[in-house]
């Protein structure tokens, strides 16, 4: 670089005195410059929850409810950022938050009173003894006798609930078992059959399924079933809803749906490694999917299998029905493509519609109990909704549902709004409730109600999951900025 003519260079400028370098500097209105440390800046935040519960020091990552007393929350995550940081846990009852007011303020009776404050919420119990971040909470059915954690260190911790005559719950460690590297998803068995049966998936790949009885005092977790025909992680997995098959995806691309208590092999419908009605794998050119899959649900009447994977895939495959004469499918078998969803009760394996509406992976699929609808929230933070009635014909596309950031999970709302109602969360820091009844050719905006006071727009946020029992009228969130908020519908 030339140097600078001599014509360019100014004087040296001249030089404040010391007094005046540390004179306050305002400005024409009278404000305080930006660098001043007497008023610092503050930051509105726009937050709609109710309740708060702020004890964790580092990302919530799991969230679980128990399934008679609604109110009863249990969070899990990690206690910081650090390599050795130890997972903890916190439960709390959100039955004391009062709900805000329907009426706006200017109807109060008295207009002096102070508005609505959001209540801090207090932990009944700690759940401890995780030495990696606790990735996965649930109670066990049908009456949730037991709370389950599972971490990213392996292990699988119990605690039984116990209610007093003042309803007031308590909680004492029932066991551990540590038989993998770690607990990727739990998800309870929905069989009065079978109950206080937990499954899990694993890093490793494998699938584990335990009954939980604690009066055994020698064997109060008790391993049902171990498989481990996944070659990489399990990512996801399901019970159908009657509680008879176990539906796992893995990053392998492959899908089992497992026979866990021997029903269809007293039918002969298992393939010929005895464990699984499904077993399709990349291989399968048909049913491949690049890059894995990450998320799985079942119909409501068992008749077919969602799966969900990278770049916005969606395979539905039928399952076996118990009550008729049928045979299995596996991906070394051939198999001709049916047509519509009630083809799924043929012949269990096989493939009934292939969709690809979005643009990114599929994170999240839920069925809606009441409607034959079925959602898929994408990492491109659009949600797609199908009709499986009408061979799985788009019925709704909202492509901007969490303005390009990714949809963490979407659930129907199975007490409220006839089954139209669908609820999601994504990593924009937003809750948000859509009512799909319209057309997919509809131009009314879907949206019916949105909640926010998470982090989000990139900014080390999202929320990372939701719970809101049947009925929808509370929502509790679990939160990457460390924060659990309730929301009113």
């Amino acid at each position: 670089m030339s140097a600078p003519h001599e014509d360019d260079i100014d004087e040296a400028p001249e030089m404040l005195d010391a007094e005046d370098a540390l004179e306050e500097v305002l400005d024409a209105e009278g404000d305080i410059a930006m660098d001043s440390d007497d008023e610092p800046e503050e930051i509105t935040l726009h937050n709609d929850s109710i309740a708060y519960l702020d004890a964790h020091k580092d990302s919530v990552f799991a969230i679980a409810q128990h399934p008679t007393q609604p109110s009863l929350i249990a969070t899990g995550g990690s206690e910081g950022d650090g390599d050795d940081a130890p997972g903890k846990g916190y439960v709390f009852d959100t039955s004391p938050v009062v709900g805000r007011p329907v009426l706006p303020p200017s109807y109060n009776a008295d207009p002096s009173s102070q508005p609505h404050k959001s209540t801090e919420l207090k932990p009944l119990f700690t759940i401890e003894g995780h030495s990696d971040s606790i990735n996965t909470l649930t109670f066990t059915l049908p009456n949730g006798e037991f709370l389950v954690s599972g971490g990213l260190d392996g292990r699988l911790r119990t605690y039984q609930l116990s209610i007093d005559a003042r309803n007031k719950p308590s909680f004492s460690f029932v066991a551990e078992s540590q038989e993998v590297p770690e607990v990727n998803w739990l998800a309870p068995c929905p069989s009065s059959k079978y109950p206080n049966t937990i499954a899990l998936g694993a890093s490793d790949g494998s699938v584990w399924v335990y009954t939980i009885d604690a009066s055994d005092a020698a064997n109060p977790m008790q391993i049902v079933q171990s498989y481990f025909l996944h070659t990489e992680a399990c990512t996801a997995g399901t019970w159908s809803p009657d509680g008879t098959f176990l539906a796992t995806v893995s990053e392998d691309s492959s899908l089992c749906v497992w026979d866990v208590w021997g029903e269809a092999a007293a039918k002969k419908l298992v393939n010929d490694n005895g464990q699984t009605v499904v077993s399709l794998t990349g291989q399968d050119q048909r049913f491949g999917v690049e890059g894995g899959l990450y998320s799985v649900a079942v119909d409501p009447k068992s008749t077919f299998v969602a799966v969900g994977g990278a770049g916005g895939a969606i395979k539905i495959v039928g399952l076996p029905r118990l009550g008729t004469d049928t045979q299995p499918v596996s991906s070394k078998q051939s198999k001709s493509k049916a047509k519509g969803a009630d083809a799924g009760s043929a012949q269990g394996g096989i493939i009934l519609a292939d969709l690809h509406t979005q643009a990114d992976g599929i994170e999240t699929l839920n069925f809606s109990s009441k409607q034959t609808l079925l959602a898929a929230g994408s990492v491109d933070g659009s949600i797609a909704v199908y009709d499986t009635s009408r061979r799985f014909a788009l019925r709704r596309h909202i492509k901007d549902a969490h303005d390009e950031f990714s949809v963490v999970k979407v659930e129907f709302v199975a007490g409220l709004g006839d089954g139209w109602l669908l609820t999601s969360c994504g990593m924009d820091g937003v809750v948000r409730r859509w009512d799909v009844r319209g057309a997919a050719s509809s131009t009314e905006s879907s949206l019916v109600k949105e909640w926010k006071g998470h982090r989000g727009d990139g900014e080390g946020g999202g929320v990372l999951g939701f719970v809101q029992g049947t009925t929808g009228e509370r929502i509790v969130t679990a939160g990457d900025d460390g924060v659990v908020l309730v929301f009113e519908a």
